[in-house]
């Protein structure tokens, strides 16, 4: 029912993450201010910690609490988010996903297959910031969606199979795969 949660919600619906969290900033300022919190304004980047001060600023004060619940939940998520581990993966795993477009857009499938096998790696050659088996297969299957009609022949064929012995070989060396892999084989 928090009208300033709402216009939060829809801006991390809607802008791009810099500045959906330079929006959160925002509305955790205005906020402090209309309840007259001690609240130093900063500028430039917006940091996790930064946000986390802010709203520490409010666990004092019950009434403020109760009257930006909605906005200090979604703040709080937002940090939550940017300090996750896999954060930087998953950012470098959308910037791979622009790559991909526009490799799709300028050559043929095969290349594009081509830049994605050096990426499969098997469990026990994977570090925390290469891509999983399921990760790589949420590409394949995003690549081949936007791709539209294919032209099929002994290059794409080529490329085909030795991207599927990969993803064979990486799937058939995961210790413990992950229900999404046990279902699909």
């Amino acid at each position: 029912s928090d009208p300033a949660a709402k216009a939060l919600w829809e801006s991390f619906m809607n802008l791009k993450q810099k500045e959906a969290v330079m929006e959160a900033r925002r509305h955790l300022v205005e906020a402090a201010s209309r309840e007259n919190l001690p609240i130093k304004m900063s500028m430039g980047r917006v940091t996790p910690e930064q946000l986390n001060s802010y709203i520490q600023l409010f666990r004092n004060n019950l009434k403020a609490l109760e009257n930006h619940c909605g906005l200090l939940q979604l703040v709080l998520a937002t940090v939550q988010t940017l300090k996750h581990p896999q954060t930087s993966k998953w950012d470098n795993f959308l910037a791979f996903e622009r790559l991909l477009l526009q490799t799709v857009g300028e050559s043929e499938m095969p290349s594009v297959l081509n830049q994605l096998l050096p990426m499969i790696k098997s469990y026990n050659d994977r570090t925390e910031d290469d891509y999983t088996c399921e990760d790589l297969l949420i590409l394949l299957v995003y690549m081949y969606s936007v791709v539209g009609e294919i032209k099929n022949g002994k290059e794409l064929e080529a490329a085909e199979e030795e991207v599927k012995k990969a993803l064979i070989k990486a799937i058939c060396d995961e210790p413990e795969p992950p229900p999404v892999l046990r279902k699909i084989t």
